[in-house]
């Protein structure tokens, strides 16, 4: 019997088995195609999935295929920059850069490598869900595997097998429509060469076109231009009320959209599909012992790049609270708190997502120019965001609410030696007083007195548990989570 079957092996489902793996817990992971799929679909991350892949022990190995971008610029019907989301210039209090871009079928590879690394994981390829039982404190899941039935059995399910999901449908899970849908062609290519933007006004000092994710909000043609790793670059175009998905996928109109923004810019496209881009979260993330995360259990408007982003945190809220349980004695109802917990910050997120949607997807153009001048009102009342500025504290669940800072993700400072905060102090729970002693140029110290508390409690997944005195903060732990644990402090 295995502590967590898996049921996909996308990036959500393998970033699962890693972290799962690392915390000692015994990981079958249960994986429909034979090879991971060849062609990139997510293409964004953030800080905190760098964050992430170090608690994992997997990020010297993705690391080097990461390229560090400058963040996000939506441009007005006008050619002139409605709202600029970047990070030139900026601190960054998490340790990374906030905005990355990687090829996914590396990505995939890295993390499929990685679990020869990470403890007991068994990768089963071929292996198509067919059901599963519930009874007992168990699962009981029957798969196809080379023409023959088989079983596996485990305490815990994990279902990361994508917007399709069969276990989804087999759980009889239904989604809430937000009400958004629109149709885009997704257009990836290989580029020699810098991408040619139009004239575009208002761009902002040190703003790199080529090194940021450009949306423009033209009514006449909306579309993202999205930098890539090395020579990949991504567009994104929205059809049109009149046009056929399946004649805009034709390699001639392909070639009309993408040339361009190519000029004379030698450039081979790698895939042109559409999409109905939507916001759709499930109703249910737990029935009984099995578990929906990533597409799943929710599905986003790629408008700040965060669809793979909330797989991973749904990924890493369940790893810490199962490893608890299994490993440490911690009462079963700590998974109860896993939808209360990941439910709010992705309909917040989504919700950001579907409302840029909304104004990027305006084909009318006195709305849009009308649009244009409200966003950038907007804006000049704000002293600059990035798009870390979207991800809400966690209101609900394991967390001191109405502590200061309760919810947050913590500061990972960098050290006088080089090293991250984490690469210090661990990556399981975290105790940082006013006179501990860190080599951290006093960021942690600041990061106290700014709240006005002598300590803070931080979570495996690197949320704060909440501040205040630190016996008190060890004792409400202990409290929520049933059982007494190690801290690094």
């Amino acid at each position: 019997m295995y502590d967590v079957a898996i049921i996909g092996c996308g990036p959500v489902g393998a970033m699962a088995a890693n972290l799962l793996g690392r915390a000692g817990l015994n990981v079958v992971v249960l994986e429909k195609e034979r090879t991971h799929y060849p062609l990139p679909r997510a293409v964004h991350l953030d800080h905190e999935m760098m964050r992430l892949f170090q608690s994992a022990g997997v990020i010297e190995r993705v690391e080097p295929d990461m390229v560090a971008t400058d963040g996000h610029l939506h441009v007005g019907a006008d050619h002139g920059t409605i709202r600029y989301m970047g990070t030139v210039g900026k601190p960054r209090p998490f340790g990374w850069a906030n905005d990355y871009f990687f090829y996914q079928p590396e990505l995939e590879a890295h993390l499929r490598a990685a679990f020869a690394d990470n403890g007991a994981i068994s990768l089963q390829l071929g292996a198509e869900f067919l059901s599963l039982r519930q009874g007992e404190g168990q699962v009981t899941v029957a798969y196809a595997q080379d023409g023959e039935g088989k079983e596996v059995i485990a305490r815990w399910v994990i279902a990361a097998d994508g917007a399709r999901s069969p276990v989804r449908k087999a759980l009889g899970v239904v989604l809430d429509d937000l009400k958004f849908e629109e149709p885009w062609l997704v257009v990836d290519a290989e580029v020699d060469g810098p991408v040619s933007f139009p004239q575009i006004t208002g761009v902002p000092d040190g703003a790199d076109l080529q090194r940021l994710s450009v949306m423009m909000c033209d009514p006449a043609r909306p579309a993202t231009v999205v930098p890539g790793r090395r020579n990949h670059r991504r567009w994104e175009f929205m059809l049109l009320p009149h046009e056929d998905d399946a004649a805009m996928m034709q390699p001639e109109a392909v070639a009309a959209l993408v040339g361009a923004w190519m000029k004379d810019v030698p450039h081979r496209i790698v895939r042109a599909t559409t999409y109905r881009f939507h916001g759709l979260v499930a109703e249910r993330w737990q029935v009984g012992n099995v578990f929906l995360a990533g597409d799943a259990a929710h599905q986003t408007p790629p408008f700040f790049g965060q669809g793979m982003c909330h797989g991973l945190r749904d990924v890493a809220n369940l790893a810490w609270k199962m490893a608890a349980i299994a490993r440490d004695g911690a009462s079963e109802a700590l998974l109860e708190t896993y939808q209360p917990e990941r439910d709010p910050h992705v309909r917040a997120v989504i919700g950001a997502a579907v409302a840029a949607g909304r104004y990027i997807c305006e084909l009318d153009p006195a709305k849009a120019a009308a649009r244009d001048a409200e966003i950038r009102a907007a804006a000049a009342q704000k002293q600059g965001e990035t798009a870390a500025d979207l991800i809400p504290a966690i209101a609900d669940g394991i967390v001191i609410a109405g502590t200061p800072g309760a919810g947050e993700r913590f500061i990972q400072p960098l050290l006088t030696d080089g090293r991250k905060l984490d690469d210090l102090a661990g990556h399981g729970w975290r105790l940082f007083t006013r006179d501990g002693d860190l080599p951290d140029n006093g960021a942690v110290a600041a990061w106290l007195d700014a709240r006005g508390v002598p300590a803070v409690l931080v979570r495996p997944d690197h949320y704060v548990f909440g501040t205040g005195e630190a016996q008190t903060l060890l004792e409400a732990r202990a409290a929520m989570l049933g059982t007494s644990l190690t801290v690094a402090a």
